[in-house]
């Protein structure tokens, strides 16, 4: 399987998926919008994954890349590829399927729980209710034919499936040692312990014990995805 992926910012890379991907023999290709902003057309790939990033898909005025990359989801989804958002990259697909994206009341950041919304194919062998990984301010409203996979206290929209083809996570079970450094760098300053923001030395203390659940849990919801 040809898998492209869609990085926004360099401290937010793959993480496992790219380890899974490798591990699997699929071949990978990168559209970094921060060096160079040419996005394949959908037949130069089987699956698209849309990474996660600090901006707001409602800023197209500020980064000129955003029109064109949802332009590129929409080819892809409508081509019946593989579709996979992560975080930015759920919000991406969520406004690409007609859906408003906006500021959350409430910011989500460190490690919480998120609970399964019913039972799916693409969330099969998942625990009912486990941690997770959260960095997002933002939400959006489920899309049109969309079903809901998963759901948190404080935001109700943390995951969807649309058809068979497409996937969308807005929490982080990609994360490993060195993305999780690499967030909190680059923007620690939002790492205030209050709410549901949790600050960086609590997310640091949780590394050693979450970081190959959520690994397993991230490989898991691929293989169930591929199969879907």
């Amino acid at each position: 399987m040809r898998i492209h992926f869609i990085q926004h910012v360099a401290f937010e890379y793959p993480g496992s998926i790219l380890d899974w991907a490798l591990e699997e023999n699929h071949t990978t290709t990168f559209t970094k919008v921060f060096e160079a902003t040419d996005f394949p057309p959908p037949g130069a790939f089987d699956m698209l994954v849309i990474l996660g990033g600090p901006m707001g898909v409602y800023e197209e005025d500020v980064y000129p890349w955003m029109a064109p990359e949802k332009q590129c989801i929409k080819v892809a989804i409508d081509a019946n590829k593989k579709v996979l958002g992560v975080c930015l990259g759920a919000q991406f697909i969520a406004n690409v399927l007609g859906e408003e994206v906006y500021q959350h009341t409430e910011k989500e950041i460190g490690w919480w729980p998120i609970q399964k919304t019913g039972e799916h194919p693409l969330t099969k062998g998942l625990p009912a209710e486990f941690i997770t990984f959260h960095w997002h301010g933002d939400t959006f409203k489920l899309p049109k034919g969309a079903v809901k996979l998963f759901k948190s206290p404080v935001c109700e929209q943390q995951g969807f499936a649309y058809g068979n083809n497409v996937a969308a996570l807005q929490f982080h079970m990609e994360v490993k040692q060195d993305l999780l450094e690499g967030m909190t760098e680059n923007e620690g300053q939002e790492l205030t312990g209050t709410g549901y923001v949790q600050t960086a030395a609590t997310i640091q203390h949780h590394i050693e014990f979450e970081v190959p659940k959520q690994n397993s849990y991230m490989s898991l919801f691929l293989k169930n995805f591929i199969n879907l």
